[in-house]
């Protein structure tokens, strides 16, 4: 058996939400507040990816050490900028 790539968009919002225990409008909100970004299928059905998986996990637990959702956001948006720099030193450092 073939193993599928951690981004590869596989979960509906509904087992989405059953393996994160986030209810599906609470997905919602947190796709409109650009905390969350599912890729959609040709007909518009969200599909979550295992890494979409991770980041609404760290999404809720933020949330429930009291972050607020525009707080959430600059943390997810520094520590995506901290991956692509760490990304950029190592593709440096194999050079």
């Amino acid at each position: 058996m073939t193993q599928r790539e951690s981004h590869t968009p596989v979960y509906g919002i509904a087992v989405a939400a059953q393996l994160t225990g986030v209810p599906e409008a609470t997905l919602r909100l947190f796709e409109s507040k650009g905390l969350l970004t599912p890729s959609r299928s040709d007909g518009g059905t969200r599909r979550y990816s295992d890494d979409d998986i991770d980041r609404l996990r760290r999404v809720t637990r933020l949330r429930d050490e009291g972050v607020n959702l525009a707080g959430i956001g600059r943390v997810l948006e520094l520590e995506d900028e901290n991956e692509g720099l760490r990304e950029e030193l190592a593709g440096k450092r194999r050079r």
